[in-house]
């Protein structure tokens, strides 16, 4: 089985991606070349929709963390949304992603990312 990823359209500094299939050593270097133009930007957050993904190994934990260590110097993150019971097993596992920046869904995901945006609109105003 392959890898399917679907960019969808931007928000205001995140960026959504669906994965489909497997993200193993044969389809990892596929996420990577998708995410990359991406990584480029200046994104708070980049959250991906795991709920096609069927199956991920080492080398998909590494895409994902690759993705986390680009975005962090500049304080963005990569959210993981709507992983499978078996995709959460492995992430538990090998905590390669906090806890809290895997969601069990996208309207999760979204509340978070608005708390986060009005801590810093508040932040900006106590500076004032």
């Amino acid at each position: 089985m392959s890898l399917r990823i679907e960019i969808l359209p931007p928000g205001k500094g995140s960026q959504r991606v669906a994965v489909e299939g497997r993200l193993d050593t044969h389809t990892y270097e596929d996420l990577d070349e998708a995410l990359a133009p991406l990584l480029t930007r200046q994104l708070h957050s980049l959250v991906l929709d795991l709920s096609g993904l069927d199956y991920i190994s080492s080398a998909g934990i590494r895409s994902i963390f690759k993705a986390r260590k680009t975005l962090a110097p500049h304080g963005g993150k990569v959210l993981l949304v709507n992983p499978q019971p078996q995709i959460q097993k492995v992430l538990d596992m090998v905590k390669a992603v906090p806890l809290n920046e895997i969601f069990s869904s996208t309207a999760e995901a979204d509340a978070y990312l608005d708390l986060m945006q009005r801590r810093v609109l508040e932040a900006g105003e106590d500076e004032d």
